[in-house]
C-alpha cells in the first residue's frame, strides 16, 4: 500500500501539472482565436444557409483609399476585386516566376526580393508612391477569411473584408493609424512585451538610417537608434491602416532605408517580417507599446 502511494503521489502531481498546462494553452488560444465568436457567427451563416462570409459585391466608384498586400504567386486574391471594387488596390507578387518576368506587358506587381515577409511589398508601395498617396492606406494579407489561416483578423468571421467594409475611415484620418486587430493575444499582453525579437542592438540597426524622430523623441532631441525601450509591443499580425499625413511625417529616406536593412540584414525572411511585424506602429509614430 505505502509503495502504491509513493508512485501514485507524484504521478497524479504529473497529471496535475500537465492538465494545468493544457487548460493554460487551450484558454490562450480560445482566447487568441476568438472561437466563440466565430463558432456563433459560423452557425448563423449555417442556419441562414447562405455561404459563409459572402455578402454582395459592392457597387462604386474607385475612392481616395488603397489596400496594399504582399502574396505568393499561387494565392489567389480576385476577392479584392470582387468585393472591395471602391479600393485602389496594390497587390504585389513576391515569388514571380521567370515565365512571368520575361514579359515585359505584365502589369503585375513584385517586390525587389523575396524578403522581409510581407514588409518588403509594404514598403516598396510607400516608396514608389511617397509623392502621390491616396490619403488612406491598408495594409493587410492576402487571404480573405478563415479560422486557421486568418484568425489575426479580427471579426467574427475572420473576414478582411468584414475588416475592410467596417474601417472607419475618419477616425484613421484623426488618429493617423490603428492596428486592424484590437485583441492583444498575442503580441501586446505583459508576458510579450520583453520582445525576443526586437533586441536593442536590432533597434539600433533597423532606425541607424533614420531620420530624428518626428514624434514623441522629438522633443527630447534624441535619435530614434540612440533610444531603446525595454519593452515593445503590438498586436499581431502587421494588418493595419494609417493615414498619408502620417505616412508623411518621415521622409522618403527612412522608408528606404527600413527596406535596405530588410534586403542587408543576416535574419532570414520570417524573422526579419517578424522584426518589421513589431516596428510599424513605432514607425508610424506611436509608442514603442
Amino acid at each position: 500500500m505505502r509503495w502504491t502511494l509513493r508512485f501514485a503521489l507524484p504521478a497524479l502531481f504529473l497529471v496535475l501539472i500537465i492538465c494545468t498546462v493544457v487548460y493554460i494553452k487551450f484558454t490562450q488560444i480560445w482566447d487568441q482565436y476568438n472561437a466563440p465568436a466565430y463558432a456563433w457567427a459560423s452557425l448563423q451563416n449555417t442556419l441562414r444557409g447562405s455561404e459563409l462570409a459572402s455578402p454582395p459585391p459592392v457597387r462604386g466608384n474607385v475612392e481616395d483609399k488603397v489596400v496594399i498586400m504582399a502574396k505568393v504567386e499561387s494565392e489567389d486574391t480576385q476577392w479584392v476585386p470582387n468585393y472591395l471594387p471602391n479600393w485602389q488596390r496594390a497587390i504585389y507578387t513576391v515569388n514571380p516566376s521567370s515565365l512571368d518576368n520575361s514579359n515585359s506587358n505584365s502589369t503585375a506587381l513584385t517586390t525587389p526580393l523575396n524578403k522581409g515577409h510581407e514588409s518588403m511589398a509594404y514598403l516598396t508601395y510607400i516608396i514608389d508612391h511617397y509623392h502621390a498617396l491616396p490619403s488612406t492606406l491598408v495594409f493587410i494579407h492576402p487571404h480573405r477569411r478563415g479560422f486557421s489561416e486568418a484568425w489575426h483578423t479580427d471579426t467574427p468571421l475572420h473576414d478582411n473584408v468584414d475588416a475592410l467594409r467596417s474601417l472607419r475611415i475618419p477616425y484613421i484620418q484623426e488618429a493617423g493609424y490603428a492596428n486592424l486587430r484590437c485583441n492583444w493575444n498575442p503580441g501586446c499582453e505583459m508576458p510579450h512585451r520583453k520582445n525576443k525579437h526586437i533586441t536593442p542592438d536590432i533597434w539600433r540597426e533597423v532606425f541607424s538610417a533614420a531620420s530624428q524622430s518626428m514624434f514623441s523623441l522629438k522633443e527630447k532631441g534624441v535619435r530614434e537608434e540612440e533610444y531603446v525601450p525595454g519593452e515593445v509591443g503590438a498586436a499581431c499580425c502587421a494588418q493595419f491602416a494609417v493615414s498619408r499625413g502620417r505616412v508623411l511625417q518621415r521622409p522618403l529616406s527612412d522608408y528606404e532605408g527600413f527596406r535596405k536593412w530588410i534586403v542587408d540584414t543576416k535574419l532570414s525572411d520570417a524573422r526579419s517580417g517578424r522584426v518589421m511585424e513589431f516596428l510599424w506602429h513605432v514607425i508610424f509614430g506611436m509608442e514603442a507599446v
